[in-house]
């Protein structure tokens, strides 16, 4: 099974790095989260310390299937000023079946700022458009375009991380992880059945 890794910079967003790790293992995928700091532990936006499984620096990126990047700041101007993740995720965007996820601030500020969305519809946390240059900028919770998957924010964490399952396993598999977590209460979820 393929390996994805989502990345810890100091002052990420709790809320998306968490909810993204645990849906896609929920479906069953291999997934590792990365400090990209000399320690293990990284602390979040909201004071919250999270012990990363891996560091960046003793980590193979053999052909990944996913890279996943959360938003927050100071954690995406962190992200991106990492160099070694720049190469890494220029690679995946021209690799031929790597996938890229990020939300928040993370979509513009690190990928637009890469130029990896020129051409693509995106979206991102409103006041960050400004670092995306030639992408078609969407006002919406989450938004898919070729290889990327795309999140506005905190709120929509767990709708953007079912929509990398979705693409990652299927209908079915995001359904049942989403079903499974409550997600479609009929009676009391006011919003629209995000798959349906």
């Amino acid at each position: 099974m393929k390996e994805s890794f989502v990345f810890l910079a100091a002052g990420f967003e709790e809320i998306e790095a968490l909810t993204v790790v645990d849906v896609m293992r929920r479906a069953g995928m291999e997934v590792h989260t990365v400090s990209i700091t000399s320690a293990l532990q990284v602390r979040g936006a909201h004071g919250v310390t999270v012990n990363a499984d891996l560091l960046f620096d003793n980590t193979l990126f053999d052909n990944p299937e996913w890279l996943v990047l959360p938003g927050g700041m100071p954690g995406a101007t962190n992200l991106y000023e990492f160099g070694p993740l720049q190469g890494l995720l220029r690679n995946q965007a021209e690799s031929a079946e790597g996938r890229i996820a990020a939300i928040c601030a993370a979509p513009a500020v690190v990928l637009g700022q890469l130029g990896l969305l020129k051409g693509e519809k995106a979206t991102c946390y409103p006041g960050f458009e400004k670092f995306v240059e030639g992408a078609e900028m969407v006002d919406a919770p989450v938004v898919v375009s070729n290889k990327f998957v795309l999140g506005n924010g905190p709120a929509n964490a767990l709708p953007w991380a079912l929509e990398i399952v979705r693409e990652a396993r299927g209908q079915e598999e995001a359904a049942k992880v989403g079903s499974g977590m409550l997600y479609y209460p009929t009676a009391l979820n006011p919003q629209v059945n995000y798959f349906g």
